[in-house]
């Protein structure tokens, strides 16, 4: 998601470029950081392109569930598609060319109130990886509360959560994630997208007014405050849902010790395996999501306050940036169906060469 950088303006609204640091100059370093990022691009690419052709060809992914893990996939493959090979380009165009590109930090031309410039690239890169942050959060929660249904009330799991409202919700959450990645520019004309030299990203820059922020610099604290309000949204529907599931373990133990008297009438709410093995997926999507937003959200609340961490921001950004090819390895431990549709579809492109010489 893209907050706050550490460029500083100038009375003029032309931005200044900050100490370099280890992290962003000399040669070698440019050059790992160039094969760090291909790298994460293809497994990204690759890695999603695998998840949305596994749900995409086998029956039993197309589900509500199903449809919010192909969301995430889709939001993932964003990231790997436009933002991460932009970084890659402005990083060889810094090594190749004496003259930094238009949209680096310290070149933007103008002031924030006047956007008549030339249009900048990070004008479109820059909401696109802070809409797909939050539609991932979004679709985590909806995941969560989908599997909370499924969990707490199995009977009416497929009246409640239904297809035409699974995709109806989607559409909601890019619509709004979207929305609210745009908020800054919307709202406020302190603000200007560039590529920023620490964290190597197109950044929200606010505007320095006599060496201080402007007034309504707050405005950055509404991605922080959006993705923890969901988190811990999520974090509620989470502990419902595993306090459930120990719930029905200690009643099933109960049973099998012939300690507790078999309830016909409650035996119909049980949770199946699959929904349990679901929802602890979810929990593990959480935690991994929880954990790569987190240094992020230090770095804005710093940053609103005045603090400039250079080395710090580029770890913050990269850590989420690297969130987008962690699901595919979540599903392929955690998920038997995801497993079995993805040894069906290899199966499959074994088997038409045979099909077509027979």
């Amino acid at each position: 998601m893209e907050m706050a950088n550490h460029s500083e303006f100038s009375s003029t609204g032309q931005t200044l470029a900050p100490p370099c640091t280890y992290c962003c100059c000399g040669l070698l370093n440019r050059t790992l950081t160039i094969i760090f990022m291909v790298s994460l691009a293809f497994a990204i690419v690759v890695g999603n392109a695998v998840t949305l052709t596994v749900f995409m060809q086998t029956r039993h992914s197309r589900t509500p569930q199903g449809y919010l893990k192909v969301s995430l996939a889709i939001a993932d493959m964003m990231v790997g598609i436009l933002v991460v090979p932009f970084s890659i380009y402005t990083e060889i165009f810094l090594m190749v060319s004496s003259n930094p590109p238009q949209w680096f930090q310290g070149v933007s031309i103008g002031s924030p109130k006047d956007r008549t410039g030339p249009w900048q690239p990070c004008m479109l890169i820059g909401p696109v990886f802070a809409g797909c942050t939050f539609v991932s959060i979004s679709t985590i929660f909806l995941m969560t509360v989908e599997r909370s249904v499924a969990i707490l009330r199995p009977l009416h799991k497929d009246t409640l959560v239904t297809r035409h409202r699974t995709l109806f919700l989607i559409l909601v959450s890019w619509a709004g994630s979207f929305l609210l990645a745009m908020a800054p520019l919307m709202l406020s004309n302190s603000f200007i997208l560039e590529y920023n030299e620490c964290s190597r990203m197109c950044n929200y820059a606010p505007a320095l007014i006599r060496n201080h922020m402007p007034a309504d610099a707050n405005i950055l604290l509404l991605f922080p405050a959006f993705d923890f309000s969901l988190l811990g949204g999520t974090l509620a529907v989470n502990i419902l849902s595993f306090t459930s599931i120990r719930r029905y373990s200690r009643r099933r133990k109960l049973l099998s010790e012939g300690s507790l008297v078999v309830d016909t009438g409650g035996s119909l709410h049980r949770p199946s395996f699959s929904d349990i093995k679901a929802a602890k997926t979810i929990g593990i999507l959480t935690f991994a999501f929880t954990a790569s937003f987190s240094p992020i959200a230090v770095f804005v609340l710093g940053n609103v306050v005045g603090y400039t961490w250079c080395n710090f921001s580029f770890f913050a950004f990269w850590i989420l940036t690297c969130n987008s090819c962690c699901n595919v390895i979540i599903y392929s431990v955690r998920d038997h169906r995801f497993r079995k549709g993805l040894t069906l579809l290899f199966q499959r492109d074994r088997l038409h060469p045979h099909a077509e010489k027979s």
